[in-house]
């Protein structure tokens, strides 16, 4: 499982908007990994921002 996958994976069982630091403290990965991620999903548009600064899955 690649860092797009397990951050993908955090933001769906959380349930709700999270921003790139709630899922740094929920899952323990880096967060340059994880901004490097939801730079990647939000270009492939499977991440979207209903509140600013926070993303969940689309």
């Amino acid at each position: 499982m690649d860092i797009k996958e397990k951050v993908l994976e955090t933001m769906r069982q959380a349930g709700k908007p999270l921003s790139a630091g709630e899922v740094e403290k929920i899952s323990g990965m880096d967060r340059k990994e994880i901004d490097k991620a939801f730079k990647e999903l939000k270009a492939d548009g499977t991440i979207v921002s209903p509140v600013r600064c926070k993303w969940q899955p689309k």
